[in-house]
């Protein structure tokens, strides 16, 4: 495979035939550089993580599946540094090409899998969702993308950062595949009863950019049309960007103390903005996480009894559009702090979500999106599929 999108790990080199028949045979796939892949070392983004870690001894759960259901693992993709961004630069192995708008960022940090996808390299691909990683990338690239119910989908295999937000998700361009894949891995048929109503989360929709909720419009309206009723509800009493600061210091506690052995073992090199992070992580302490926690709990049983099984929030993906490749540092770090401020939702919460690749600005992809109920992933998925079909996009 030439790839001239620099979505793939350089100078690894992997190919593993998927079973003669499957619901999944003669489709290809790409695995992030976080799951494991026997025979090979899962790399993490990181030239030290590489080098301190044995190749796998089998592959992960996910791997496995899609093998086992048809498909073909042609590579591994490339991720954002040990998974700690959401834009998708990787200082060492490279940023991956954005097809959609070659001058902006992918998204991260499944951006080599987003990128793979959308340029056409594979069929489907595999990435992690911790604070967006599946979702921005979707959203940034024009694909579908889901982030299951957090522990759905097992992570077997899977290299862990922030465990009670760890997600393993995936990407394709159209709703029929996407489809295909998500029964396979959900090992649950995508189909049944839609729900009936739609919720707008208008104080989601109004923290984002006017350029996002504009071209949003179309989408949103198409929606509509799909459900029997849609109600307009503020989601969050406190402010969105609330739950993001709870979002941030969970995570930032969880992966702080991931990386803490190896870091104290091996002094490995880190760039910047990921060194400054772990930094950060490390000083936050058991007290600082109480409440937070005592938050997270809270909102997550105000969010089951909105959706109460029987109802979808609708809100943008992103708030804003992909920032240049080439943005100043601190740039970068407002991009990604406004990203979290609706990304944080599912991830407090657990909840599935969806991004649909129904939006564009001036030929730039704008992502809407679905979360559903705890374990609503097949019906998220029956919905994409549904709405695919109208939009001419299956």
């Amino acid at each position: 495979m030439r790839d001239h999108l620099g979505a793939f790990v350089p100078d690894t080199d992997v190919v593993i035939q998927g079973a003669a028949d499957g619901p999944l045979a003669g489709l290809t796939f790409a695995a992030k550089d976080l799951f494991d892949v026997r025979g090979t070392v899962t790399g993490s983004g990181n030239p030290d993580w590489a080098r301190t870690h044995a190749p796998a001894r089998r592959s992960a759960w996910v791997v496995e599946r899609l093998l086992a259901a048809g498909a073909t693992l042609v590579g591994k993709t490339i991720t954002d540094e040990i998974s700690l961004g959401l834009l998708g630069i990787n200082r060492f192995h490279g940023t991956p090409m954005n097809p959609r708008a070659p001058d902006l960022v992918p998204g991260g940090s499944s951006s080599g899998s987003a990128s793979a996808v959308a340029g056409g390299l594979v069929d489907t691909a595999l990435g992690t969702d911790s604070g967006g990683s599946v979702r921005t990338p979707a959203s940034f690239t024009g694909i579908y993308g889901l982030r299951p119910t957090h522990g759905r989908i097992p992570v077997d295999g899977m290299a862990t950062q922030s465990p009670t937000f760890d997600t393993a998700g995936f990407f394709a361009r159209d709703a029929a595949t996407f489809a295909k894949v998500g029964a396979v891995l959900l090992e649950a048929p995508v189909a049944g009863e839609l729900p009936a109503e739609l919720l707008v989360a208008t104080d989601c929709f109004g923290i984002a950019d006017a350029a996002v909720r504009d071209s949003l419009q179309p989408a949103l309206q198409r929606l509509r049309e799909v459900f029997d009723r849609t109600r307009e509800t503020a989601l969050a009493a406190e402010g969105i960007e609330y739950w993001a600061a709870q979002q941030r210091a969970l995570q930032s506690f969880e992966f702080g103390r991931t990386f803490a052995e190896w870091i104290d073992a091996t002094n490995p090199c880190f760039s910047f903005e990921v060194a400054g992070a772990l930094a950060n992580a490390a000083l936050i302490t058991d007290e600082q996480v109480v409440a937070p926690r005592a938050f997270r709990e809270d909102v997550r049983a105000r969010i089951d009894a909105l959706l109460d099984g029987r109802r979808v929030l609708c809100l943008p993906t992103s708030p804003i559009l992909p920032v240049r490749r080439d943005a100043r540092l601190s740039d970068m770090r407002t991009a990604v702090r406004r990203i979290i401020d609706l990304t944080a939702i599912a991830g407090l919460t657990g909840l599935p979500q969806v991004n649909l690749p129904l939006g564009e600005c001036n030929g730039v992809p704008v992502g809407i999106s679905l979360i559903g109920w705890r374990g609503s992933d097949a019906t998220l998925l029956a919905l994409a599929s549904t709405i695919g079909k109208e939009a001419g996009r299956s």
